[in-house]
């Protein structure tokens, strides 16, 4: 007769650094609230499966109408480096579509992304570059503050006002 064992060790298809995330109009809620965890394992996942989601427009509508950018623009002040960078990276993914880049101009995700200029993680820095560097494909006529060669003085007055 076989015996019942249990294994201390993890199923090998199963990856920890993975997020168990809903399906369909429940995931982005979902992820949303982990972003605010209090538990960095947690924030980290949920970054990780947003970096997955961000590349539909669909999701990214979404997930900027229930209020995931202003999660990602606290996360962008967190102490972990991995946080930061994995934010900025949803921040860049989320900058290539046009309601992302709508997006950031009505929650003021310049101002946030551009304390990070500065960081002293390498990909951090890249990604904000990448993010803006898309934010710059905005139509001229749309918003006067993005033209590039105001774009920088109007950082530099924003980060004094919020200082």
């Amino acid at each position: 007769m076989a015996h019942a064992r249990i294994s201390m060790y993890l199923p090998p298809d199963i990856n920890p650094t993975q997020a168990a995330i809903a399906y369909g109009c429940r995931a982005l809620p979902k992820l949303n609230t982990e972003l605010q965890s209090e538990d960095l394992l947690t924030r980290q996942k949920a970054l990780m499966a947003l970096c997955d989601l961000m590349h539909d427009p669909e999701h990214v509508y979404v997930a900027i109408d229930i209020g995931c950018l202003e999660s990602l623009k606290a996360l962008l002040k967190d102490a972990n480096n991995m946080v930061r960078i994995k934010a900025t990276e949803v921040l860049y993914i989320m900058a290539t579509h046009n309601v992302g880049r709508e997006g950031f101009l009505k929650h003021d995700i310049i101002v946030a992304l551009s304390f990070l200029l500065n960081d002293p993680q390498i990909a951090c820095r890249e990604n904000v570059h990448l993010a803006f560097k898309h934010l710059a494909q905005l139509p001229s006529g749309e918003e006067p503050s993005l033209n590039t060669s105001h774009l920088f003085s109007e950082i530099k007055t924003k980060q004094k006002l919020h200082q």
